[in-house]
């Protein structure tokens, strides 16, 4: 076992106190977050007393243990992998664990957010020694109890046990006990190799309640007495409200009020993205109601600022990427003096269009505000940055507001974002009432927090050997560039040069699954095959020289990924996918990336289908450290892979005269059910590393992959997206 200082003694914990039972609850303000599972409908009987051991572990008389889920579940399966950390060290049975979702609370939990692919890397440690220390406290009550050594007693599946004896106790039996135990100043961790728990395919704690259609969502929230709310905002970027005659929809049956609201000031309150100040508040008693008076509504708009189209993005994007950066991002060697002296030279640019979010549940929130409190319930993936949001706009001090979280029906980094919720609150505020807010799919799709638009310029310098001598980037975007600097390639070429510019507007962008790395994966990775190609070698070959060069003698020391696992998952995808054996009427492609501290390598086999390249099956390996649940980590990288495959295919929001010109799924194409890919194989690298980020990294490298098979099958090299808007056939 690995054994840990905890550097926290009895006074250090944030709460210490009996709990109803004669049990002991002692708040970790030292961890991230947790979460747990178990089928409630099994459970033979309910505890009578708890045994509180810590912010997140109950246990009950009767063996039956509850985990708290501090973070936000949005799909990425956390809500049933963190729980599994805690559940591992504490030493329990599975089947006896149920979760429970915590409200925010910044004195017992940190960083209650889901966002960067981060939830289990940065909680790991945490949890671990959460139900480590749980373990210890009960190992020593018992100890206590029986009057012998604590280094005498074991743990497994919820029992300890006396090697000198037959003794045996149930933790639900010993955890009132423990409520005078010290929190042990030192604690033991498992070692990897006897992990039970953790690596073992497990099953979505919510799988059951979703597919019966259980409330678990904020559109499912309700409470007696709730109005309903919708908004009216500018139509498009650039515009303000003018006017509005509010006389009609006021008149109209079930409408309580109608009124405008403020809730993002000139500080840019809830974000750091662009917002429409004003709005308008339609409140009712049905949704049906709101939504018919909300047509009826009478209001005018006026240019605020200039009012953009797509033609006008492109055009900044073009001059900025034609107009010399300010500064290089990084730059080794010579790389002006290598270009003008090699033998070859490949020069592509790359682009993509904005982007909108398109969750399956639209943004929405509760909110309850009375004169000296509030109370925010919905799906959210920052509740502590809605709630300091919504202490300064409503003037309530922050401990009066509390935040509970719903499972999200997608985030993919809108609900970082939470103006909805403050939207809400300044509703309820207004009213007098509690509120639920809920967006139409138009409202979600026009009043989005955009992903940028961006241009990348790639140039490669090829020796007479056909050798990479020299390597230029230089990416341009909305708000910033998107380069990476101290990414692959840097490190690989003794001449390198990175380069970021930015490009204003006032259409409002943010967060997007993979952020940069959505574009930057697939514009790179196309380059290189294309510089592979220019040098007559093998696309995973050619990479993988490369990497020799960044293991053996790397170039700079602030490289920001390790070379040997990126090759890693290289050597293992040729492996697996069978690279270089050739299959009639099979076109293949391979892209790697590395983003959220994890490797991916991808091959798509691509076929002809009527004239149409048809994706028939994906190959995926993956270095994510310890993979907590493999069910759930294969249904992240699966799920990146489609929505990579269908943003890359058919993804664009265009914008005429400032409001975007898709507003619902009429005009916004998804993939579909027929073209995603038949099959997809996911292979996972094992070893010791801690956890690293799985939610995002399968989408990155799949836009490449996918353009390199496409080349294959076509003969055509793409380098705009989507790539459908080029009507691609075969021949």
């Amino acid at each position: 076992m690995t054994l840990l200082k905890t550097k926290h003694n009895r006074r250090s914990f944030l709460k210490v106190s009996s709990a109803a039972g004669g049990g002991l609850i002692i708040g970790f303000n030292w961890l991230v977050s947790c979460k747990s599972p178990a089928d409630t409908d099994q459970l033979v009987s309910v505890p009578k007393e708890w045994f509180d051991v810590n912010a997140f572990i109950k246990i009950g008389d009767n063996g039956q243990v509850t985990i708290m889920s501090p973070n936000p579940e949005i799909g990425q399966n956390v809500k049933t992998a963190m729980p599994m950390i805690v559940a591992e060290e504490l030493d329990v049975d599975w089947k006896n664990v149920v979760v429970e979702q915590a409200p925010l609370n910044t004195e017992l939990f940190s960083r209650q957010l889901a966002g960067g692919s981060q939830s289990i890397r940065q909680g790991w440690q945490g949890l671990r020694m959460a139900g480590a220390t749980a373990r210890r406290m009960l190992l020593e009550a018992a100890a206590k109890d029986w009057d012998v050594p604590v280094g005498e007693l074991t743990t497994s599946k919820g029992m300890i046990s006396h090697t000198g004896s037959d003794k045996s106790i149930s933790f639900g039996e010993v955890a009132s006990k423990a409520a005078g135990m010290e929190v042990p100043e030192e604690i033991e961790l498992k070692e990897v190799t006897n992990f039970s728990i953790i690596g073992t395919p497990t099953k979505n704690v919510d799988g059951r309640k979703i597919v019966t259609g259980q409330p678990l969502f904020g559109l499912d929230f309700k409470r007696e007495g709730m109005l309903i709310a919708m908004i009216i905002h500018p139509p498009a970027f650039g515009m303000k409200l003018q006017e509005v005659n509010t006389e009609k929809a006021k008149s109209m049956p079930g409408i309580r009020d109608v009124f405008t609201v403020k809730t993002a000031p000139s500080e840019k309150q809830w974000s750091d993205i662009n917002a429409f100040p004003e709005l308008i508040a339609v409140v009712g008693e049905s949704t049906w109601q709101v939504m018919k008076a909300k047509k009826a509504l009478e209001a005018s708009w006026e240019k605020e600022t200039p009012m953009e189209n797509s033609e006008d993005h492109d055009i900044a994007l073009q001059k900025a990427l034609d107009t010399p950066a300010d500064q290089a991002e990084r730059k080794d060697g010579d790389p002006d003096k290598v270009f003008a002296n090699a033998a070859k030279t490949i020069e592509k640019v790359y682009s993509a269009p904005f982007l909108p979010h398109n969750t399956m549940e639209p943004m929405n929130f509760f909110a309850h505000v009375t004169a000296d409190k509030a109370e925010l319930i919905g799906p959210i993936q920052t509740p502590e940055f809605l709630r300091k949001s919504a202490a300064d706009l409503l003037g309530i001090p922050e401990d009066k507001i509390s935040v509970d979280m719903t499972r999200m029906g997608g985030g993919f980094g809108r609900r970082l974002y939470g103006n909805f919720g403050l939207e809400a609150a300044a509703i309820s505020q207004k009213v007098k009432a509690p509120v639920k807010l809920i967006y139409t799919r138009e409202d979600d799709m026009t009043q989005g927090t955009y992903r940028p638009a961006y241009k990348m310029r790639y140039r490669a310098a090829l020796d007479e050997n056909n050798n990479l001598v020299g390597f230029q980037v230089k990416g341009v975007g909305i708000n910033e560039g998107p380069v990476f600097a101290n990414r692959f390639p840097a490190g690989t070429t003794d001449n390198y040069l990175a380069e970021n510019k930015a490009v204003e507007s006032n259409v409002s962008t943010g967060a997007w699954r993979a952020p940069r790395s959505n574009f930057v994966a697939g514009a790179e990775q196309s380059f290189m095959d294309e510089v592979a190609e220019a040098a007559g070698k093998d696309p995973i070959d050619f990479r993988l020289e490369l990497f020799e060069k960044a293991i053996n003698n790397p170039v700079g020391e602030e490289n920001d990924y390790e070379p040997e696992r990126y090759a890693g998952v290289l050597k293992l995808i040729k492996e697996k996918s069978g690279w270089g054996k050739e299959t009639p009427g099979v076109h293949r492609g391979v892209s790697a990336y590395f983003c959220h501290n994890s490797y991916v390598a991808q091959v798509v086999d691509v076929v002809v289908d009527s004239g149409k390249p048809k994706v028939q099956k994906v190959w995926c390996a993956v270095d994510c450290g310890i993979v907590v649940n493999p069910e759930g980590a294969k249904n992240q990288i699966e799920g990146g892979i489609i929505d990579g495959i269908g943003h890359a295919m058919y993804g664009a929001v265009t914008f005429t005269d400032g409001a975007p010109d898709q507003k619902n799924f009429d005009k916004y194409r998804l993939i579909r059910n027929s073209e995603a890919p038949v099959e997809i194989e996911s292979f996972f690298v094992e070893n010791n590393i801690d956890p690293t980020g799985l939610g995002e990294p399968s989408l990155p490298p799949i836009i490449a992959a996918l353009a390199n098979a496409m080349y294959k099958a076509t003969g055509k090299r793409l380098y705009d997206q989507p790539f459908a808007q080029k009507d691609i056939v075969v021949g």
